[in-house]
């Protein structure tokens, strides 16, 4: 029975290109040092078409018997099945060659096709996992939000969290984005990275890494990171990387979170971005206003329509908006405005900070700057410009460089409370009666006598829009200058006070 196994993986390799006919014994010798196996006996029917998340799954139940992996948990089959995948995996140098290959010789486009496509068929990318997130689009008021119920990332066993804790402390790799994840076997407390591979590029005259992120939340989901553990901060040097990177590869947009707690992304500690080949909401929303700026005569500059303070700047020249996006983070790290509520700082502790997305359209860069605020009261613990608590039972992260675009990652709960939702709507039962959902309750009663009833042909759509509607409310909270008169008159002496002015319409 694992000798099929076996046979099936390795066809596996040979049919998605991971190995060649040459490698086909090495392969097999490697997967059965993994499997504690000194013999094999190669069946001779043919596979026929292979499931991979079958075959990993097979092999991995005769790992669990066999005693191979201690415990039958989503923890450890992760740790083996990884190990399993790298006996089809090319070594790094051969993957970066094929790379530069292919972006010296054919496009930078043909490169990241190639390098995408192994970072799946190597499963460093689980195509049957992702295929389990929930995904939706809700017309709003701003454009098309993109909605996700992210599924693919495994919750851990509580037995090994357990373990994870009483494992000994390691400081290697520092972080999961550090450069010696590269193949690294994982452990309990660390994912395993046999199968990854890394691009190497040269950004801002230092080293940094190229690579996709394994929960691919849009397509070609990448991560750019410093080659280095070096912490994140926005600077003048920010928009030089994420400008090095979209040169490189133009049909790529990057984007960096935020610098400051709650307003930033979830790794503050390794300096990194986000980018990938897909146009969200807040790309294709037009500019309201437009602005000029004396000094940056070939710059256009545009308040964006879009719930959060958007200003796009666009120019032939990077150079321009570089030098630019240096005067409006510098401006904003020490503006105030008591009128709209915004602190430059509170008690020495900084709020202002901005949230960059860099892009090419046509012969034009530009450069999204997104103001963000960190303040909190005791009104908003969480903060100000932060998801309000009457909508933390649908989101209550923070909202990072992802959600600030237009796309929602809601937590996998969602998934089995809306089910039960829609079972108690249906039947006209009391949300309140269960206490899975009774947080819910208020988010259903504003909704309810919108809609004449609801059956089973209907409720799927209408929880969709709804939690779509909340995400546009999340948005809404986080906007610093909110898309109201008021809003909009605070913005514009934000950038009057810089200099810009109104160009006529």
């Amino acid at each position: 029975m694992i000798d099929k196994a076996i046979k099936k993986l390795v066809t596996y390799g040979l049919e998605t290109g991971l190995i060649s006919e040459e490698d086909r014994y090495y392969a097999v010798n490697q997967i059965l040092d993994v499997l504690w196996l000194d013999e094999y006996e190669e069946p001779q029917d043919e596979p026929g078409d292979i499931d991979l998340e079958e075959v990993l799954g097979e092999m991995l139940d005769y790992a669990f018997e066999t005693g191979i992996i201690p415990e039958n948990s989503i923890t450890y089959r992760d740790l083996l099945d990884t190990k399993l995948m790298n006996c089809l995996m090319p070594r790094p140098s051969e993957v970066e060659t094929r790379f530069w290959g292919l972006y010296n010789h054919q496009s930078p486009q043909a490169a990241t096709e190639y390098y995408y496509k192994l970072s799946q068929d190597s499963d460093y990318i689980r195509r049957y996992r992702i295929k389990k997130d929930m995904r939706w689009v809700t017309a709003s008021k701003y454009g098309d939000l993109d909605i996700t119920i992210n599924l693919s990332k495994p919750e851990k066993d509580p037995k090994a969290i357990a373990a994870a804790k009483l494992a000994k402390q390691s400081g290697y790799p520092k972080c999961q984005l550090c450069m010696e994840n590269e193949g690294y076997a994982g452990r309990t407390d660390h994912p395993a990275r046999n199968n990854h591979r890394i691009i190497r590029l040269k950004i801002n005259n230092s080293q940094w890494g190229f690579q996709y992120s394994p929960y691919v939340y849009y397509n070609e989901h990448c991560i750019v990171f410093n080659g280095s553990h070096t912490p994140m901060k926005i600077e003048r040097d920010t928009f030089v990387k994420l400008f090095d990177f979209v040169k490189q590869f133009p049909h790529y947009f990057l984007g960096s979170n935020a610098d400051l707690p709650i307003v930033g992304g979830s790794i503050l500690s390794h300096d990194h971005f986000q980018g990938g080949n897909y146009d969200f909401a807040m790309a294709k929303a037009k500019e309201e206003e437009l602005f000029c700026i004396e000094g940056f005569e070939h710059v256009t500059a545009g308040i964006v329509k879009w719930p959060m303070s958007v200003l796009r700047t666009r120019s032939k020249k990077p150079e321009d908006l570089i030098e630019l996006g240096t005067k409006v983070l510098e401006s904003w790290r020490a503006y105030t405005d008591e009128s709209v509520f915004v602190f430059a700082s509170t008690d020495g502790q900084p709020h202002n900070t901005i949230t960059p997305i860099a892009r090419k359209r046509g012969d034009e860069y530009e450069l999204d700057l997104v103001l963000r605020n960190n303040i909190t009261t005791k009104e908003f613990p969480y903060g100000v410009y932060h998801p309000h608590e009457e909508l933390h039972h649908i989101k209550k992260e923070n909202i990072g460089l992802i959600e600030v675009m237009g796309l929602a990652v809601l937590p996998s709960r969602l998934k089995e409370e809306l089910n039960l939702i829609s079972e108690y709507l249906i039947e006209g039962r009391d949300l309140r009666s269960n206490e899975t959902i009774e947080k819910h309750g208020d988010w259903v009663d504003s909704f309810r006598t919108a809609y004449q009833s609801f059956t089973k042909d209907n409720i799927d759509d209408i929880l969709k829009k709804e939690v779509g509607l909340v995400f546009e409310r999340v948005l809404e909270d986080a906007g610093v200058f909110k898309y109201d008169e008021a809003g909009r008159a605070g913005f514009k002496r934000f950038l009057t006070s810089m200099g810009f002015k109104l160009v006529p319409q």
